[in-house]
């Protein structure tokens, strides 16, 4: 199949956790990611933007345009795109219930897959104990993290070098860290729990930038990752069926 001409339609695509305006932002194979694939839904999960980074440093190149771009091209086609501001991209909160070019801002939302099932979707850092009471060191933490990708990137242009494939490092210090390990647990159980309380049948989040899909008894929990490390989107197939999606260098595109 010439895949210079292949596009994957979905009925649903959910990312999150772009983070444009940082240098750690993939937005390469985001770009090459959205080129590819259409759906009729499209949700931007939270972290679109890094507004605490560009308070620090002004980071925006080409790239980051054309993933904005490309998403209001969407928009033109005839998608419907939902934009759910999280805590890096806070300031979009004071727009919420707005339509700017075509895209609805909202806090969350009930998204009704085709096979009936209804899940809630929100960015999460709500759930997230540090960013809601102690500010300070979610910024702190976001700093110790954004060195993590900066030392992440050099460690991957080695291991090209050495025809090594991606890896990413703070991926496996997350893993392997038992306070993070244990964060991760209680955002799944605290996300799970508000949607139940919603009566829905399952959540859809982002924020903690780790993607996969778990069963919490009647709930279906998915996290659609990030596009940071892991480069990750969760879609809905035509049938009501989810999945994750890596997109990662082996999976670029030729441009037509």
């Amino acid at each position: 199949m010439d895949q210079t001409t292949t596009t994957n339609r979905y009925r649903a695509i959910f990312i999150s956790d772009v983070h444009l305006g940082t240098r750690g932002c993939q937005a390469e194979r985001l770009l090459d990611f959205l080129r590819v694939h259409e759906a009729t839904y499209l949700y931007l999960v939270g972290d679109i933007f890094d507004g605490w980074q560009l308070k620090k440093a002004w980071h925006w190149n080409q790239l980051h345009n054309d993933v904005v771009q490309k998403i209001l091209r969407k928009v033109r086609k005839g998608a419907r795109v939902t934009y759910i501001p999280g805590n890096h991209d806070e300031f979009a909160r004071d727009y919420i219930n707005l339509h700017f070019g075509g895209i609805h801002v909202v806090r969350d939302t009930i998204h009704v897959a085709a096979d009936g099932k209804r899940y809630l979707v929100l960015h999460g850092d709500e759930f997230d104990g540090i960013v809601r009471y102690n500010k300070w060191l979610a910024n702190l933490g976001s700093s110790a993290y954004d060195f993590s990708i900066r030392l992440n990137h050099w460690f991957n242009r080695m291991r090209k070098l050495f025809g090594k494939p991606y890896w990413s490092l703070s991926a496996y210090l997350k893993s392997k860290v038992k306070n993070a390990v244990q964060f991760m647990a209680n955002f799944q159980q605290a996300v799970v729990a508000e949607a139940r309380k919603r009566n829905v049948q399952g959540v859809i989040c982002g924020h903690i930038h780790r993607a996969e899909m778990l069963a919490f008894e009647d709930i279906l929990y998915c996290n659609d990752g990030d596009w940071v490390e892991s480069c990750t989107a969760l879609v809905e197939h035509q049938d009501g069926r989810l999945e994750i999606i890596t997109w990662l260098p082996e999976n670029l595109q030729p441009p037509p």
